[in-house]
């Protein structure tokens, strides 16, 4: 699953720009999470029609658009599971740079994990992927 982060100064309206930017183009945001760190907003979402969204996004004003793989993964939704997801990558050397919940459901939860060795990623957690 490719995301994409937009990285911008922070300020009221970052979801409206791009929601609308996104909107125009007829592109459906599937998953959204934007906070704030210091003076910038860094929005990551995923779409459904990837090319085209970053296309779009690349441009608008004083924003710097970057993308990266994204691993999906099914947990047991339980206390622990995370934990047990972020040491198999701690004691592999293998850094994590994103980690988002993506859906809880009665016994089960998706998570997007992006990391600095994808292809090592998908081996070590290759009993979780969701095809």
């Amino acid at each position: 699953m490719k995301q994409i982060s937009v990285v911008s100064r922070k300020r009221p309206d970052v979801v409206a720009e791009i929601s609308q930017a996104l909107a125009r183009q007829a592109i459906n945001i599937e998953t959204l999470v934007s906070e704030t760190v210091g003076d910038n907003a860094v929005t990551i979402l995923t779409v459904d029609r990837y090319d085209d969204a970053l296309s779009a996004l690349q441009q608008l004003p004083e924003t710097r658009v970057v993308t990266e793989d994204a691993i999906l993964v099914r947990l047991e939704d339980r206390p622990g599971a995370l934990a047990e997801l972020a040491l198999r990558f701690k004691d592999a050397g293998i850094a994590l740079r994103g980690l988002h919940i993506i859906e809880r459901g009665e016994k089960q939860c998706l998570a997007a994990v992006s990391v600095d060795r994808t292809d090592e990623a998908l081996a070590l957690v290759k009993d979780l992927l969701i095809s």
